[in-house]
């Protein structure tokens, strides 16, 4: 049976803890922040834990599941 392979697309976006929790960037965080409160912008740098199925399958795609 061959190894099984990591996609590098979801190695890039998301991120595994040594507990097995899943981490991910918030999103419309990259540019047109002008119009954004420095509250909002400040929520946005905090990264996201990731439950449920999503969460399991992101671990099997990264070969961790």
């Amino acid at each position: 049976m061959p190894k099984q392979k990591t996609r590098k697309a979801v190695k890039k976006r998301f991120k595994i803890t040594k507990n097995g929790k899943v981490l991910r960037q918030s999103s419309h965080s990259r540019h047109r922040k002008s119009h954004k409160s420095k509250r909002q912008i400040n929520r946005q740098k905090q990264t996201r834990k990731l439950t449920g199925k999503i969460a399991i399958k992101i671990k099997k795609a990264l070969g961790k599941g």
